[in-house]
């Protein structure tokens, strides 16, 4: 029988080039695309297909949520994350989420392909450099949280759930400003760049648990997560 797979990506460029691609294999069946994580989640849930290759950066709900919503609904669906960054934190990040792969857009296409019959087989299959960042990952001491205010922890968590500055405003009552004030100055704590990177980094320093589907990932559960994290760091060094 062939593979099912399901493409998510936001570039259509991209969706197309891997469609004729992937299709020229006999064994491989494109079902579906999604341009955004939302619209992967309907695809998936309508499709049933066997592997998800997922872009790790999109709109709506980027590819870190998106698998671990579909992980949590279904653990028979496999995700490969595409992706054009193999930070360390970025890629164990990934592997907590429940991906099964994880390879880079500039990856050759037989490396797509393989990877995509692995991840039917329910076998991992990670690039050598996300490999090597994994294992460094997983070998060095979790960085200590930045000090939050209750504020910018409510906005980090709304960022992690994939919704937008207008959305975050709506839900926390507060002026849209004030949201990109809040996201700027959690980068820049964080030194990070973008809204997916903070994601990632507030999922990798627990403070957006991996172990919690959306509907339960509430903001005073975060909030609560942090102050913890805090207190049980003093008491171990007062020890």
């Amino acid at each position: 029988m062939s593979i099912r797979v399901v493409l998510a990506d936001d570039h259509a460029v991209l969706r197309q080039g891997l469609r004729l691609l992937l299709e020229s294999e006999s064994d491989i069946d494109v079902v579906g695309e999604a341009d955004d994580g939302l619209a992967a989640l309907r695809e998936v849930q309508r499709l049933a297909p066997d592997v998800v290759l997922m872009d790790l950066s999109m709109p709506k709900l980027d590819g870190l949520a998106a698998t671990e919503q579909l992980r949590a609904h279904d653990d028979h669906v496999r995700v490969v994350i595409l992706s054009g960054a193999e930070e360390e934190s970025v890629v164990l990040s990934a592997v907590r989420a429940g991906a099964i792969g994880y390879l880079p857009k500039t990856a050759p296409i037989e490396v797509i392909v393989q990877t995509v019959r692995a991840a039917a087989r329910g076998q991992v299959t990670l690039s050598a450099a996300a490999s090597a960042r994994l294992v460094h990952e997983l070998h060095t001491p979790p960085d200590e949280p930045e000090h939050l205010t209750d504020r910018e922890l409510e906005v980090l968590g709304c960022v992690s759930e994939g919704l937008s500055n207008k959305a975050i405003a709506w839900k926390l009552r507060i002026s849209e400003k004030t949201v990109k004030s809040h996201v700027s100055t959690i980068l820049s704590k964080f030194g990070l760049e973008s809204r997916t990177q903070a994601a990632l980094h507030a999922t990798r320093l627990g403070l957006v648990p991996t172990d919690r589907t959306p509907a339960q990932r509430t903001l005073p559960n975060v909030i609560s997560l942090e102050r913890q994290r805090v207190h049980r760091l003093y008491q171990s060094r007062s020890a």
